[in-house]
Formats: C-alpha cells, sequence, structure tokens
C-alpha cells in the first residue's frame, strides 16, 4: 500500500509538469499596470513568443506554466510600453545630426553653436533646429545679418523649435532664388526696409529646404537609428511618426525587414501629389512593426510664430489673424480622396479657425458614429462652438501636453484672456469621445513621456509654476493620461488589438520603471527612471 502511493504521488508529480504550458519568460515582483478596461493589477506575467500569455500573481502563474528564463522585477512597477501619438521619428533622428539649438537663451547664443559645428563639419550646407524666440531675453526674431558675415559661401537654415519659421541667410536664400517681393500661399517671406531678413514663416520654409540635397539610405539609417536607441532609452515602443515621404518609407521598411530598426511605427505619409499616386499603387501596409495607411495635411501654421489662424486677430499683434497653408478647395479634395479611399485623415490644426475649417471639412464626408478615427493635430485652440463637432462626428483629437506648460509663459499675450480658455482644453475634448491620445510632437519637445504625464496631470513647469497649474480645469487624471500614452495612443492608430495594454495575446511591449506614476508626489514624476525597456519580450534597453 505504501508502494502505491508513492508511485500515485511522482504519477501526479510528473502529471503536473509534463501538463504545465512552455513559456519564454516569467516577470515577477512588480507593481503591473495592466491599462485593459478595468485598469487592473497584477504582480507577474508570463511571456512567449513576444506576447503575452497571461498575468496575475507569481505562485498561480508557476503551477501553469514552465518558463525558460525568469526576471525579478525588484519589486518596480511595468506599464505598457509608452506610445507618441504625435512625433516626428524621422526627422528627430535626423535633428541628432544638426546644430542643436534647443535651450539657447539668445541669438547670439545660437549663432556660437552654429560656428563651433561649422569648424566641426567644413563643408556643404549647416542645418540646425530648435531656437525659440519666446524663450530668449530679447524677445523678437532674428535677422540674417550675422550670418551673412559669418558664413557668406556657405548656405544656412536654421529652423524654429517648431518647424514652422527659419532663418536662412543671403547664400541660402539665393540658391532658392528669393526675392524681397517673393508672394506665395500659406507662408511669408520677411523683409524690412525693402531687403530679405531671411525670416521665413510656414511654406516659405520650403522654397529654401528644398534646396537641401537629399538624405542618402546611409545618413537616414544612421539618423533612425539614432532616435530609435533615444526612444528606447525614454520608455517609447511606438511612434506615429507625422508625415513623410513614400521613399523614407521604403527605406524604414527594408530596415526592418534587415532587422536594423525595431521601432513600431504608425506613418502619415505627407501630403505630397507623389505621395498620393505611392498610396494608389500601394494600397495599405501593415505588419508587426509598421503601418502606412494615413495621410498628415497641414491646416494652418504655429502659434508661436503667429502662422496659427485664428478668427481675429492676434491681441499682440493687431490686424493680423495668422492664415491656412493651403486653400479650404485643397482641404475639401483631400478629404474626398480619403473618405473614397478609405485612408485616415489627420490634419495639424493651432488656431480657432484653423481648427473650423478642419472640422467643418470633415463633417461633410463623415457620419454620427462613424469608426475612421480621422484626427484633429493639436486641437489647440477652439472656439467654444466647435468642441461638440468632435464628438458629433467622432473625430478624434491628437493632443501634445507638453505643447501647454511651453506655451503658457506667453499664450495669453497672443490669445487674450477670453479666447485663452479654449486652449490647451484637454479634458474638454477628452469628453467629446471618451478618449484621448497623446504624443509630444518630438523634436519640437522633449521626447520623454514622462513630461507628457507631468504637463497632461500636474499643468506645471519643472519650477511648480503656477501655483495653482495652467488652466487647471482641463487636467487629466493619471489614469487618463496613462491610457492616453498607451491604450489610447494605440487606438488611435487602429492598433489597439495587437498593444498598448498588458493584456493576454497582445505584444509584450513594457517598461520597468522605478516610479509609482499613479501614487507619486508630482515632484517626483519628472524624475521617473526607466530601468528596461523590451519590445516584443526583447530587452532593447537598460539603464545599467
Amino acid at each position: 500500500m505504501k508502494h502505491l502511493h508513492i508511485i500515485l504521488l511522482l504519477s501526479v508529480f510528473f502529471f503536473s509538469c509534463k501538463s504545465k504550458k512552455e513559456a519564454g519568460l516569467l516577470v515577477y515582483n512588480a507593481s503591473i499596470y495592466l491599462v485593459d478596461s478595468a485598469f487592473s493589477m497584477a504582480e507577474a506575467m508570463v511571456i512567449s513568443d513576444g506576447k503575452i500569455l497571461a498575468t496575475g500573481n507569481r505562485a498561480t502563474l508557476e503551477t501553469e506554466f514552465n518558463a525558460k528564463e525568469t526576471l525579478d522585477a525588484g519589486g518596480k512597477f511595468i506599464y505598457p510600453g509608452f506610445i507618441d501619438a504625435h512625433a516626428h521619428f524621422a526627422g528627430y533622428g535626423q535633428s541628432l545630426l544638426k546644430v542643436d539649438l534647443n535651450g539657447t537663451a539668445s541669438w547670439e547664443d545660437c549663432l556660437e553653436k552654429v560656428k563651433a559645428f561649422a569648424k566641426a563639419h567644413p563643408e556643404g550646407w549647416i542645418t540646425g533646429r530648435g531656437w525659440d524666440q519666446n524663450d530668449w531675453t530679447v524677445k523678437k526674431f532674428p535677422d540674417n545679418s550675422r550670418l551673412n558675415e559669418l558664413f557668406p559661401d556657405r548656405p544656412v537654415l536654421l529652423t524654429r523649435v517648431d518647424g514652422h519659421a527659419a532663418i536662412a541667410n543671403e547664400k541660402a536664400l539665393n540658391l532658392a532664388g528669393l526675392k524681397p517681393d517673393t508672394r506665395l500661399t500659406g507662408g511669408e517671406v520677411l523683409t524690412a526696409n525693402g531687403r530679405l531678413t531671411g525670416l521665413l514663416i510656414d511654406n516659405a520654409v520650403d522654397l529654401v529646404s528644398n534646396q537641401l540635397p537629399a538624405a542618402d539610405k546611409k545618413n537616414l539609417k544612421e539618423a533612425l537609428q539614432a532616435a530609435e536607441k533615444n526612444c528606447f532609452a525614454a520608455g517609447l515602443t511606438g511612434i506615429t511618426d507625422c508625415g513623410l515621404s513614400f521613399s523614407t518609407v521604403e527605406t524604414i521598411k527594408e530596415l526592418q525587414t534587415a532587422g536594423d530598426l525595431k521601432m513600431r511605427l504608425n506613418i502619415l505619409l505627407s501630403d505630397a501629389p507623389e505621395n498620393y499616386q505611392y498610396a494608389l499603387e500601394k494600397g495599405p501596409y501593415s505588419s508587426d512593426r509598421l503601418r502606412v495607411a494615413g495621410f498628415k495635411v497641414y491646416g494652418d501654421g504655429a502659434l508661436g510664430s503667429r502662422g496659427a489662424c485664428l478668427l481675429h486677430p492676434y491681441s499682440d499683434l493687431p490686424g493680423h489673424t495668422g492664415f491656412l497653408l493651403s486653400s479650404k478647395e485643397h482641404f475639401d479634395s483631400v478629404a474626398a480622396w480619403m473618405f473614397e479611399k478609405r485612408w485616415q485623415l489627420c490634419t495639424h490644426a493651432i488656431g480657432d479657425s484653423g481648427n473650423r475649417v478642419i472640422l467643418q471639412t470633415y463633417a461633410r464626408y463623415l457620419k454620427a458614429g462613424n469608426d475612421l478615427r480621422w484626427r484633429i493635430e493639436h486641437a489647440q485652440v477652439l472656439h467654444p462652438d466647435d468642441f461638440s463637432l468632435f464628438g458629433q462626428y467622432a473625430i478624434i483629437p491628437s493632443v501634445q501636453p507638453t505643447h501647454a506648460t511651453s506655451d503658457m509663459y506667453w499664450a495669453g499675450e497672443r490669445l487674450g484672456a477670453e479666447r485663452e480658455k479654449g486652449a490647451y482644453a484637454y479634458r474638454q475634448l477628452l469628453e467629446q469621445n471618451g478618449w484621448l491620445p497623446l504624443g509630444t510632437d518630438f523634436p519640437v519637445e522633449d521626447i520623454s513621456p514622462f513630461k507628457t504625464f507631468y504637463a497632461a496631470t500636474i499643468r506645471k513647469d519643472a519650477k511648480g509654476w503656477p501655483e495653482g497649474g495652467y488652466l487647471p480645469a482641463n487636467s487629466l487624471s493619471r489614469e487618463q493620461a496613462l491610457r492616453g500614452m498607451t491604450i489610447w495612443a494605440a487606438k488611435a492608430g487602429f492598433e489597439e488589438k495587437m498593444k498598448g495594454s498588458l493584456e493576454k495575446g497582445k505584444w509584450a511591449d513594457f517598461v520597468i520603471v522605478d516610479t509609482d506614476l499613479m501614487q507619486a508626489d508630482a515632484g517626483k514624476l519628472l524624475n521617473a527612471k526607466v530601468l528596461y525597456t523590451f519590445l516584443a519580450g526583447e530587452k532593447v534597453y537598460s539603464a545599467k
């Protein structure tokens, strides 16, 4: 009888071992925010073939799965990999190879950086990005006099932080054939006393940038890999890249196929004839790491350079209302094409007039309750009468919270107190459809998801100003902000079934962080640190 009892015990043991499911990785000893519909939490999760098999507690999972590897998360906090719903991934990578003018305190500061770059790179065009006259002691646009003196024989083009203005030297202007009497739709070539100042607004920037030699595949690969490295370090595992050429898309496909680029990208093609032709010939494209099924269109300019199109003049520049970057007829023709071909339409709109024009254009094609997910990128300043159009036609506002905390120092001067109430109105926008994707617009803003989270919920700068928060009635809750950076950002690109939350069957894209974003004091949020980033269960970044 004793021998029979032993045999039965051994049989149970061997049967239980054999019945366990094989898995690749067990992650345990963590506070895991699943970001599912119930906003559940777990202590452990099991991963196999890049996807999540199960979540729960360690003891239960170990009875069901036999994992080849284990990872003790050390009691830290796990979130779905952060997804940036609006950024310029390729542009950011290319900016890493240019003069970095972010954080400059004056025009002279910019010039010093340009001189240092020119010395290190003695040939060809000098390009840079990141200056913002609103951050300078003398808050006015520069002119190109000093650039002409310093670089009489080399073309120079320095783009403002938002990409909607630039300054070029005389050499670059001559190559573009610009004259003091140059006029164009959706842009300005500024002059003073009958001479070109070098300052270019919106579409005028393209007249010069089009003269730049095209980046070859080697340089583009270097730029994309540099961007990916920094993004993984920031905890980003997915990005919507807003406005690329089809040739760049093809290069990205090649790099991903070869295993040289891993980042998950949702790419919006730019509003150009050759891209529409490409879309017609190729149709929408979707793989595990790449989606190409939408277009990015520019409605108006930026508030910082006074190119945003307003219903009434700027409070700090009487008589000036900004401008649309294309005709209303163009926007309508694009919307008709997108609706017929069933491509996703995403349009940049900043000012209350720009937003109204695009919303009304969308409304001519969309029906209530549609699921086309046409987006308004930024939705920055809205007339009170226009908020309801988002909900009425299921139009998705795609916003960037750090724009609010970057612009809050001077937005009131541009808009006036009454109009400012309808600006950066994230809670009002969220209420329209019940969800709100969040992004950064990097390199216009920093790539850090923690800055996005802080700006969305706390609405202050790093020094804690303003005391009560900027327009605090429109702040988001912490849960809403985390959803906006994960599942809602995935949903904005029709990818919520494959990523954005840590649920069974989805890709195991996750980030291990040293801080509980849901509970930490506001002052600790900006100091949160990414310890590890995983993409499809593969560790792609480690802080160690």
